[in-house]
Protein backbone atom coordinates (compact mmCIF):
# COMPACT_ATOMS: atom_id res chain seq x y z
CA UNK A 1 0.00 0.00 0.00
CA UNK A 2 2.98 2.42 0.68
CA UNK A 3 4.38 2.02 -2.78
CA UNK A 4 0.76 3.10 -4.66
CA UNK A 5 0.90 6.05 -2.07
CA UNK A 6 4.34 6.48 -3.43
CA UNK A 7 3.37 6.53 -7.17
CA UNK A 8 0.39 8.62 -6.44
CA UNK A 9 2.41 11.02 -4.75
CA UNK A 10 5.14 11.35 -7.82
CA UNK A 11 1.72 10.92 -10.38
CA UNK A 12 0.39 13.87 -8.92
CA UNK A 13 3.40 16.33 -9.77
CA UNK A 14 2.28 16.45 -13.49
CA UNK A 15 -0.88 18.05 -13.24
CA UNK A 16 0.95 20.30 -10.65
CA UNK A 17 2.98 20.84 -13.50
CA UNK A 18 0.64 21.42 -15.99
CA UNK A 19 -1.32 23.09 -14.18
CA UNK A 20 1.69 25.42 -13.93
CA UNK A 21 2.38 25.83 -17.70
CA UNK A 22 -1.21 26.50 -18.38
CA UNK A 23 -1.03 29.47 -15.51
CA UNK A 24 2.01 31.13 -17.00
CA UNK A 25 0.36 31.39 -20.34
CA UNK A 26 -2.85 32.62 -18.85
CA UNK A 27 -0.13 35.43 -17.52
CA UNK A 28 1.69 36.02 -20.96
CA UNK A 29 -2.14 35.89 -22.31
CA UNK A 30 -3.36 38.34 -20.16
CA UNK A 31 -0.31 40.78 -20.04
CA UNK A 32 -0.12 40.61 -24.04
CA UNK A 33 -3.76 41.59 -24.18
CA UNK A 34 -3.27 44.00 -21.94
CA UNK A 35 -0.29 46.01 -23.96
CA UNK A 36 -2.19 45.08 -27.33
CA UNK A 37 -5.10 47.26 -25.80
CA UNK A 38 -3.37 49.87 -24.23
CA UNK A 39 -0.62 50.48 -26.58
CA UNK A 40 -2.60 49.70 -29.94
CA UNK A 41 -5.96 49.43 -29.19
CA UNK A 42 -6.11 45.95 -31.15
CA UNK A 43 -6.68 43.68 -28.10
CA UNK A 44 -7.44 39.76 -28.38
CA UNK A 45 -10.83 38.95 -29.61
CA UNK A 46 -10.16 35.49 -27.94
CA UNK A 47 -8.76 36.33 -24.60
CA UNK A 48 -12.02 35.99 -22.71
CA UNK A 49 -12.66 32.83 -23.67
CA UNK A 50 -8.88 31.26 -23.63
CA UNK A 51 -9.02 32.75 -19.92
CA UNK A 52 -12.15 30.71 -18.90
CA UNK A 53 -10.68 27.74 -20.45
CA UNK A 54 -7.44 28.63 -18.61
CA UNK A 55 -8.80 29.24 -15.32
CA UNK A 56 -11.22 25.59 -16.07
CA UNK A 57 -7.82 23.87 -16.15
CA UNK A 58 -6.06 25.42 -13.58
CA UNK A 59 -8.48 24.81 -10.85
CA UNK A 60 -9.78 21.59 -11.68
CA UNK A 61 -6.41 19.87 -12.38
CA UNK A 62 -5.50 21.09 -9.04
CA UNK A 63 -9.20 20.15 -7.48
CA UNK A 64 -8.06 16.02 -6.91
CA UNK A 65 -4.54 17.06 -5.72
CA UNK A 66 -5.95 19.37 -3.42
CA UNK A 67 -8.23 17.02 -2.27
CA UNK A 68 -5.84 14.27 -1.45
CA UNK A 69 -3.19 16.20 -0.11
CA UNK A 70 -5.98 18.13 2.24
CA UNK A 71 -4.71 21.42 1.59
CA UNK A 72 -8.29 23.18 0.90
CA UNK A 73 -9.25 26.00 3.24
CA UNK A 74 -10.59 24.08 6.15
CA UNK A 75 -12.98 26.81 9.25
CA UNK A 76 -12.86 24.49 12.60
CA UNK A 77 -16.11 25.20 13.64
CA UNK A 78 -16.42 21.52 15.33
CA UNK A 79 -12.39 21.27 16.34
CA UNK A 80 -13.62 22.06 19.88
CA UNK A 81 -15.95 19.42 20.20
CA UNK A 82 -13.32 16.75 18.40
CA UNK A 83 -10.44 17.15 20.86
CA UNK A 84 -9.94 13.21 20.48
CA UNK A 85 -7.64 12.63 18.27
CA UNK A 86 -10.00 9.30 17.62
CA UNK A 87 -12.82 11.41 17.55
CA UNK A 88 -11.04 13.94 15.12
CA UNK A 89 -9.92 10.91 12.63
CA UNK A 90 -13.76 9.62 12.64
CA UNK A 91 -15.06 12.73 11.83
CA UNK A 92 -12.42 14.15 8.87
CA UNK A 93 -12.95 10.04 7.69
CA UNK A 94 -16.63 10.94 7.40
CA UNK A 95 -16.07 14.15 6.17
CA UNK A 96 -14.19 12.98 3.31
CA UNK A 97 -16.52 10.02 2.70
CA UNK A 98 -19.13 12.13 2.53
CA UNK A 99 -17.48 14.88 0.01
CA UNK A 100 -16.62 12.23 -2.22
CA UNK A 101 -20.25 10.81 -2.62
CA UNK A 102 -21.36 14.58 -2.89
CA UNK A 103 -19.25 15.07 -6.08
CA UNK A 104 -20.45 12.14 -7.89
CA UNK A 105 -23.73 14.51 -8.77
CA UNK A 106 -22.47 17.89 -10.02
CA UNK A 107 -20.16 15.64 -12.06
CA UNK A 108 -22.89 13.39 -13.44
CA UNK A 109 -24.55 17.04 -14.36
CA UNK A 110 -21.78 18.47 -15.81
CA UNK A 111 -21.81 14.55 -18.37
CA UNK A 112 -25.41 15.79 -19.56
CA UNK A 113 -24.25 18.96 -19.83
CA UNK A 114 -20.81 18.01 -22.41
CA UNK A 115 -23.10 15.38 -24.10
CA UNK A 116 -26.02 17.87 -25.03
CA UNK A 117 -23.36 20.44 -25.90
CA UNK A 118 -21.00 17.77 -28.36
CA UNK A 119 -24.71 16.90 -29.36
CA UNK A 120 -26.21 20.62 -30.23
CA UNK A 121 -22.23 21.54 -31.66
CA UNK A 122 -22.02 24.02 -29.41
CA UNK A 123 -18.28 26.65 -30.44
CA UNK A 124 -16.83 28.89 -28.30
CA UNK A 125 -17.14 32.29 -30.26
CA UNK A 126 -14.20 33.49 -31.47
CA UNK A 127 -12.30 29.88 -31.91
CA UNK A 128 -14.69 27.66 -32.40
CA UNK A 129 -13.39 25.14 -29.74
CA UNK A 130 -15.91 22.89 -29.21
CA UNK A 131 -17.55 23.38 -25.71
CA UNK A 132 -17.65 19.72 -24.64
CA UNK A 133 -14.31 19.20 -24.71
CA UNK A 134 -14.02 21.70 -21.44
CA UNK A 135 -17.15 20.22 -20.16
CA UNK A 136 -15.71 16.85 -20.15
CA UNK A 137 -12.26 17.61 -18.57
CA UNK A 138 -14.16 18.75 -15.85
CA UNK A 139 -16.35 16.01 -15.38
CA UNK A 140 -13.54 13.47 -15.43
CA UNK A 141 -11.39 16.17 -13.10
CA UNK A 142 -14.40 16.25 -11.08
CA UNK A 143 -14.65 11.96 -10.72
CA UNK A 144 -11.26 11.53 -9.87
CA UNK A 145 -11.05 14.05 -7.43
CA UNK A 146 -14.71 12.31 -5.81
CA UNK A 147 -12.52 8.81 -6.27
CA UNK A 148 -9.85 10.22 -4.18
CA UNK A 149 -11.67 12.14 -1.63
CA UNK A 150 -13.51 8.66 -0.95
CA UNK A 151 -10.30 6.95 -0.96
CA UNK A 152 -8.64 9.35 1.49
CA UNK A 153 -12.03 9.02 3.91
CA UNK A 154 -11.30 5.50 3.39
CA UNK A 155 -7.89 5.29 4.48
CA UNK A 156 -8.56 7.76 7.28
CA UNK A 157 -10.90 5.80 8.98
CA UNK A 158 -9.08 2.34 8.55
CA UNK A 159 -4.99 2.79 8.18
CA UNK A 160 -4.24 6.68 9.16
CA UNK A 161 -0.58 5.51 9.89
CA UNK A 162 -0.43 5.76 5.51
CA UNK A 163 -0.91 9.48 5.34
CA UNK A 164 1.99 10.20 7.51
CA UNK A 165 4.38 11.99 5.51
CA UNK A 166 7.04 10.04 4.74
CA UNK A 167 11.10 10.69 4.64
CA UNK A 168 11.35 10.58 1.19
Amino acid sequence: MQSALKLFRQLSKLPIALASIVLFALMVMIFADVMMRSAFNAPFEAATELTRWFMAIIVFLMLPIISGQQDHIVVDLTDSFFTNAWAARIRDGLVNLACGAMLIWPARQVVVLAERARSYGDVTEYLALPQFYIEWFIAIMTFITAIVLLVRGLIVLIAPQLLEPSND
